[in-house]
């Protein structure tokens, strides 16, 4: 089944590991085969993995986008995700972790990437209300 993307003006996209960015203008992207893609919103720099959430999803990035090398990322997943489920206690967080896990275990490795955003989007929420808790803890001189 082919996959249709929309692009805004000047939006870059990994295709395959070439990174591709659309003209001026929108533009309509339809691959017929299969091929691994990674919308720039979706993409992470090594220099911005400074979270455990971020920990595990960098790894299962580099394993979708080289398929071929996906054994060189696996053991840092295991081991950042067997830390990050050490320290969480909440229970749909803990199944996001366990489905994560079965999707790369299949290969599936798109799916394992959303899942794992889905971290990163839980632990950034946690992050705001403990910076949120402190800023209400400490009124303005």
């Amino acid at each position: 089944m082919p996959l249709k993307l929309s692009l805004k003006p000047g939006e870059r996209f990994v295709l395959n590991g070439a990174v591709v960015q659309n003209g001026d203008k929108r533009g309509v992207l339809i691959l017929q085969n299969k091929a691994s893609v990674l919308r720039e919103k979706d993409i992470m720099q090594a220099e911005d993995v400074n979270s455990p959430a971020r920990r595990i999803y960098f790894p299962v990035m580099m394993m979708y986008l080289d398929e071929a090398n996906a054994d060189r990322f696996y053991d840092e997943f295991v081991r950042r995700m067997t830390e990050f489920m050490g320290a969480v206690r909440n229970p749909e967080v803990q199944a996001d972790c366990v489905a994560t896990s079965k999707h790369v275990l299949a290969r599936e490795y798109y799916k394992a990437l959303m899942m794992a955003r889905k971290l990163v989007e839980y632990e950034e929420s946690r992050l705001a209300n403990v910076a949120t808790g402190l800023q209400d803890s400490h009124p303005a001189r």
